[in-house]
């Protein structure tokens, strides 16, 4: 049985290069969960990881086991947006709305997620269960770009998208920032974070 790797098979979404390009983004499924808080410290963060994950797993294991079909689990991805969007570049981040996420192949159905979800209550029973959901999401036009460094330095990179690139090329922004987290932080030093940043645009 081969197993499906999207970082690979789908290359323009998951390893754009370290330079801002345009791009237009297919509809694609994800497992969702929303939230607030700073990522480092709000419990909300850590709860909403621990459901997804466990879910994500548990669907990759029915999908091999009952569907013939096995895949490598896609990485972690994450809408944010504030009240005062100023707060991304002050770094404010306990004033941050989130969703975070993990993409879903389109073969796996509200029953199989279902199952999965129940699954999962039976064995671990995450506190934030509750709140994951599925749902396809629709970006379309949009500017990326691979950031290599830790989080905190991506307001410069930000801030030249936003200021620079995205006005210049004609588009004004729509829709919330996105990040994608190629690497764990656990195991990947600062420095050599990989992370694609995503800015959906409409042209003027």
């Amino acid at each position: 049985m081969s197993k499906v790797d999207f970082k690979k098979t789908m290359k323009e979404f998951y390893n754009p290069p370290k330079k801002f390009m345009s791009v237009v983004v297919p509809e694609m499924q994800f497992i969702m969960v929303d939230g607030h808080g700073d990522p480092n410290t709000a419990q909300e963060y850590k709860d909403a990881l621990e459901a997804l994950y466990a879910v994500a797993y548990k669907m990759k294991f029915i999908s091999k086991k009952t569907l013939e079909k096995d895949y490598v689990v896609p990485p972690l991805e994450g809408l944010w947006w504030a009240e005062d969007m100023d707060t991304f570049l002050t770094r404010d981040k306990s004033a941050w709305d989130w969703t975070m996420m993990i993409m879903t192949p389109d073969w796996i159905t509200s029953e199989t997620f279902a199952d999965a979800v129940e699954k999962v209550r039976k064995k671990k029973n995450p506190a934030a269960l509750g709140l994951v959901r599925i749902e396809s999401y629709t970006e379309g036009l949009s500017v990326q770009i691979m950031h290599v460094g830790s989080y905190d330095d991506e307001t410069p990179v930000l801030a030249k998208m936003h200021s620079e690139f995205i006005p210049s090329n004609g588009f004004v922004e729509r829709g919330k920032h996105h990040e994608i987290y190629l690497s764990d932080p656990r195991r990947v030093a600062p420095e050599k974070l990989k992370t694609v940043l995503r800015q959906p645009v409409e042209k003027k």
